[in-house]
């Protein structure tokens, strides 16, 4: 019986099937995620064709789809439109058929065509790459050449890795469960510190604060073997991150917000709104846990306080909205707490406006911060105040 090329100990089978796996999400990671959809980094031809080769043999995946639908998903996150929102469409649904969304989605010509500019439309990606089967029909021939029958194995992990990993847990687990760093619109979440199954995916959340950002991983404890791998890139010429997380500044709090920390202010947004949430937080909860004794079973405490702190309210029907807001108002606190937080975020949101006017609308909110009689949000001021460029 034919043996393959290549003869392991058991274990070895095991090495090679992860080993090759890993290529892949590597591939993914840098060349369609941080480099085509987002533009993250620069790419030499070499990584950059290997990497198209790679994938071609690997999953099938077309740039052009994978960067439109990815494209989307940020445009249209947690609604409708949404090709992949647990959210929207259920964790079951995403995590069990991730694939099969993805596949219908690459069909609609219409997401192809708005989102899916500035990919390879080269000879290879025309004749060559976009024939999905003969990528995937080489990659078993290659396998069971290279092992044997084990090689059958091998190649099933290796169509299986992606729809399971970056299909199903990514798009599923990313949007539903884990610890967020970032105060963001969306419901991306962090499901590890730490990872190398999927490559530093894992920090979706903070990719989804920073879309743009080479680097995924934003904390200290935090590893992002994707950007050890643009950085290695990077030593051998062969890469260059346009952008990263920015790290905050602080400075000396002045008197009174100018332009520059204005500037500080909007570049570090989600930083800003994180660091509002967390110094209300206890304050917040307090008050909520007041107004649940007072309104016993009346509504959820939980619903009430996600919406005070980050103005989550995807999940709340009409009724809920009104039950909560009506609750809002009869606390003085969480009225301020709220307001104060809308118009701090407005001040990135409102695109119209001069660089003037809102820096009146900064000085305007230090101002009635430090004066609210609320210590929490005078000491929010202050490190407001401390934002440098």
């Amino acid at each position: 019986m034919f043996s393959g090329l290549i003869d392991l100990p058991w274990w070895g089978y095991i090495v090679v099937a992860l080993s090759l796996t890993h290529v892949t999400i590597a591939s993914v990671t840098i060349f369609l995620h941080r480099h085509q959809a987002h533009r993250a980094l620069e790419l030499h031809a070499i990584p950059s064709h290997f990497f198209r080769f790679w994938l071609w043999l690997t999953t099938g995946m077309v740039t052009k789809e994978w960067a439109a639908i990815h494209r989307k998903h940020h445009a249209k996150c947690e609604t409708e439109e949404d090709p992949h929102s647990p959210q929207v469409k259920g964790i079951r649904k995403v995590l069990l058929e991730g694939a099969e969304l993805y596949r219908a989605e690459s069909r609609n010509e219409e997401t192809l065509k708005r989102y899916g500019h500035g990919t390879p439309d080269d000879w290879l990606e025309r004749n060559v790459y976009k024939h999905s089967v003969v990528g995937v029909s080489l990659m078993l021939i290659i396998d069971v050449v290279l092992f044997g029958p084990i090689g059958l194995t091998i190649w099933a992990v290796q169509m299986l890795w992606i729809p399971v990993w970056a299909a199903g847990v990514i798009n599923g687990l990313g949007h539903f469960w884990g610890y967020r760093n970032f105060d963001c619109a969306d419901a991306s979440t962090n499901l590890v510190p730490w990872g190398i199954l999927v490559g530093g995916e894992e920090l979706h959340n903070n990719h989804h604060s920073f879309a743009t950002s080479a680097k995924l991983s934003a904390k200290w404890y935090e590893f992002d073997i994707g950007w050890m791998y643009i950085r290695i890139l990077e030593t051998l010429g062969l890469a260059k991150a346009r952008k990263v997380i920015p790290t905050p500044k602080f400075g000396d709090a002045k008197a009174v917000p100018d332009f520059d920390t204005l500037q500080a202010v909007i570049t570090h947004r989600y930083d800003v709104m994180t660091r509002y949430v967390a110094s209300l937080k206890q304050a917040c909860s307090k008050e909520i846990d007041r107004l649940a004794a007072e309104h016993a079973g009346k509504f959820d405490p939980k619903l009430l306080r996600r919406w005070v702190l980050s103005g989550e309210a995807r999940n709340l029907s009409a009724d809920d909205k009104g039950r909560m807001q009506s609750v809002i108002q009869e606390s003085q606190a969480l009225s301020t707490y709220v307001a104060m937080r809308e118009e701090l975020a407005a001040l990135w949101a409102r695109s119209n406006a001069s660089s003037e006017q809102l820096l009146q609308q900064l000085q305007d909110w230090v101002a009635r911060a430090e004066q609210s009689g609320i210590e929490q949000l005078r000491e929010f001021s202050l490190r407001l105040r401390r934002y440098a460029m």
